[in-house]
């Protein structure tokens, strides 16, 4: 049985009014990821893309490119982030809204609610552009719940959208943050039923550990506590759990003392990119849980957050097409004995080509990113 790798995809490369007055005219990522340099030997910089160049997602023939390039490699569908603010206010809807409405391209799509305040840490700045560090903040009412569901009932009606259980499947990115979490699962979970669905089939995302949970003590290195994480997430209420393995890794790999260094430099003007040998890191990334039957791991095949975060960035180095074809099917054996509906991996991501984890062809490796994700559901 093949997984169901669902792609985590960003629809930000389009200019939008808000871009425009904070971070410059015409802004969209490409300008940083164009803009980025080697900062120590053997640093692999700027990616450009191959295949796509640099594209504009008001375009549909460049939606089609990617729908047809993700499907030749296996991938089931994109789950396009989703950023809904409360009261209605949404920004970076274009390309999505115009996939719904069109009915093009004909590939499965699901939506991650990215639901986090904008500031402006997200990308770099020139002195001249925005100062004030809260851009967009996140809302939240019982009301609002209401007006947000239907705005996305087209969406769970199209027969593209992404099933699981015959349910609408509804990514969360920060679960934790939703005041009274379990009350708006609810409301959805009724208003689904009233439209016609079995339900809403909510993920919720979370790291398999952190600084420790809400009424817990702040710990910077719990890295066997990912059942606590993945129950904290559905206890509120959720159907299954988005898992990363990053922060686990992260720790594991530099050690305890490495790891606190690192978050005092990274709030001090002294910093050099943290380099991390991508396949030492990538074993300590997934956790015996993440074979629990609502758990759905994530695939990260590189990463490099220098074109966003400068100095002040994490760099995973030698990532290849191939490493990331181990990494694949290490996650592939954590899920192999759960149930078709459930063997879910979430690719991070399709496109962030700002923080280094894009599966589209670059001018490195060609489509070997993609090639690596068809022959490990191929056995190849």
């Amino acid at each position: 049985m093949k997984p169901r790798i669902i792609a985590l995809y960003l629809p930000q490369y389009h200019p939008i009014p808000e871009n425009d007055e904070w971070w410059g005219k015409g802004f969209t990522e490409w300008n940083n990821v164009v803009k980025a340099k080697p900062l120590f030997k053997g640093h692999s910089q700027p990616h450009l893309p191959a295949d796509l160049g640099f594209y504009d997602l008001r375009v549909p023939e460049v939606r089609q490119q990617q729908a047809d390039l993700a499907r030749e490699a296996g991938i089931e569908g994109f789950c396009y982030y989703h950023y809904w603010f409360g009261n209605g206010k949404q920004l970076l809807e274009r390309p999505f809204q115009e996939v719904l409405e069109s009915g093009k391209p004909d590939f499965p799509f699901c939506l991650c609610w990215a639901n986090h305040d904008w500031t402006n840490k997200t990308w770099k700045r020139g002195s001249s552009l925005k100062r004030d560090s809260m851009l967009m903040r996140m809302t939240y009412s019982a009301e609002d719940a209401v007006r947000h569901f239907h705005a996305l009932l087209p969406a769970f009606k199209d027969e593209r959208y992404i099933k699981v259980d015959g349910k609408p499947l509804f990514a969360v990115w920060a679960p934790r943050s939703i005041p009274a979490c379990k009350q708006f699962v609810d409301t959805w979970q009724q208003l689904a039923i009233d439209n016609g669905f079995p339900g809403i089939h909510f993920v919720g995302q979370t790291d398999n550990t952190g600084k420790g949970l809400q009424g817990e003590k702040k710990n910077y290195y719990s890295a066997d506590r990912a059942g606590s994480y993945y129950q904290s997430v559905l206890d509120l209420g959720f159907d299954a759990v988005m898992s990363s393995g990053f922060r686990r890794a992260v720790g594991l790999y530099q050690g305890r003392l490495s790891m606190m260094w690192h978050m005092l430099r990274v709030r001090t003007a002294f910093s050099t990119a943290t380099r991390m040998d991508y396949q030492r890191f990538m074993r300590n990334y997934y956790v015996p849980e993440d074979a629990w039957e609502n758990v759905y791991p994530t695939l990260l095949p590189q990463w490099d957050r220098t074109p966003r975060a400068g100095e002040k960035a994490e760099v995973l180095i030698q990532a290849t097409p191939q490493r990331f074809k181990e990494t694949i099917l290490d996650a592939m054996n954590h899920i192999k004995d759960k149930t078709p509906q459930h063997q879910i991996l979430f690719l991070k991501a399709w496109n962030e080509w700002g923080e280094g984890d894009y599966v589209e062809p670059d001018q490195t490796f060609g489509h070997g990113w993609l090639d690596a994700i068809r022959d490990a559901v191929n056995n190849k």
